[in-house]
């Protein structure tokens, strides 16, 4: 860590109320030169057509103009380039695709609220940050099941498009920065470039696909659901209560039952004043004791109950049944797809051995 993130990072930990002013001018040659490390050289190019690679030809002048652009006041956030790639239930998933400059100058906000904010998220909270992630929260979930105290699960997924002048009053809460805000503000406004043509201009959500979108999901979730959990909901419950969250997927786990109804009924009003929702098809309360026959997904695993060799009831967990079959549909068409162009009995020998799932 950079001596200046350093330093924010302590400040934030110590200070919890602080409000951060001048972090527009840490936007510099030397860091963002620095970011650059952190930039996926493999990814697709946006709207420009320029990739890492060529960019890279000649980084130091690319990254001084960048600069002079920040400095000058004269930056604007380039059309996000929008592909759809395949979902599993068929659907299609809009992606957002920036332009390798803005790419970069996310990377380096994402690095100063990363060094801010890291001080405040809650261990609830696993996704898309520093020393932890989806293995961590479903080994956590799997510790706390199998303690067995636990009576009831609530398993939720979240829906919706985040307000920006909401995620900005958040912000504004450790930020006293008007010039990074207002940078924050034309990523959230950036023009789409959809694939039909069209320009569609966003009036909720984050950038999909933008560097920046995690930690501003983060940050908007931490205040939405985080800290009414552990300030509010564990307050009023009679037993013991936890938290698990992945980016926009949860699951809660509570001693009582009555505790895990009064939340799953007062759950959609609360997002509802964030402006968003609780999807209904992937959101359930079930009875998950020793011995319950229901079973849960959360993270690609399936948690259920079952017996061990010895007969004895342990929580056991397996992948998905609809990844694990999206899997090896995948492979199968890239056998299909590759057979033809070295060793073709090896593919049909495959081929052969998946038929059966």
């Amino acid at each position: 860590m950079q001596t200046s993130l350093r330093g924010i990072a302590n400040k934030a930990a110590i200070n919890k109320t602080y409000r951060f002013q001048n972090l527009y001018s840490l936007l510099t040659f030397g860091f963002l030169l620095t970011c650059w490390q952190f930039i996926n050289k493999k990814a697709v190019s946006g709207v420009d057509r320029i990739n890492a690679t060529e960019y890279a030809l000649n980084l130091n002048n690319n990254v001084l103009q960048l600069e002079d652009s920040v400095k000058g006041g004269w930056y604007r956030a380039k059309l996000v380039l929008r592909k759809y790639i395949p979902k599993l239930n068929g659907k299609l998933r809009p992606l957002g695709i920036p332009a390798i400059a803005d790419k970069l100058l996310q990377m380096a906000v994402a690095k100063l609220l990363e060094a801010i904010y890291e001080q405040d998220f809650l261990p609830c909270s696993y996704g898309y940050r520093p020393g932890t992630g989806a293995h961590k929260a479903v080994k956590d979930l799997s510790a706390t099941l199998r303690t067995g105290r636990y009576a009831a699960v609530v398993e939720a997924d979240i829906k919706g498009f985040f307000d920006h002048t909401r995620l900005l009053n958040m912000l504004m809460r450790r930020i006293d920065d008007k010039p990074l805000l207002k940078l924050i503000r034309r990523w959230l406004k950036a023009g789409i470039l959809d694939t039909t043509g069209h320009v569609l201009h966003p009036l909720s959500g984050t950038p999909q696909g933008g560097i920046i979108s995690p930690i501003l999901a983060n940050v908007y979730l931490h205040y939405a659901l985080d800290m009414w959990f552990e300030e509010m909901v564990k307050r009023h419950c009679q037993g013991n209560a936890t938290l698990y969250r992945y980016a926009d997927d949860f699951v809660c786990c509570f001693e009582r039952v009555d505790d895990a109804q009064r939340f799953y009924e007062v759950l959609p009003k609360r997002l509802a004043k964030f402006g968003l929702e609780v999807a209904a098809v992937k959101t359930q309360l079930l009875q998950f004791h020793r011995g319950s026959k229901l079973r849960f997904c959360f993270l690609g695993f399936e948690f259920y109950w079952g017996r061990n060799r010895f007969g004895r009831t342990v929580l056991k967990r397996r992948t998905d049944r609809k990844k694990y079959r999206s899997a090896i549909a995948n492979f199968k068409a890239w056998c299909q797809e590759n057979r033809s162009l070295h060793k073709p009995a090896l593919f049909n020998k495959l081929n052969q051995k998946l038929k059966g799932y």
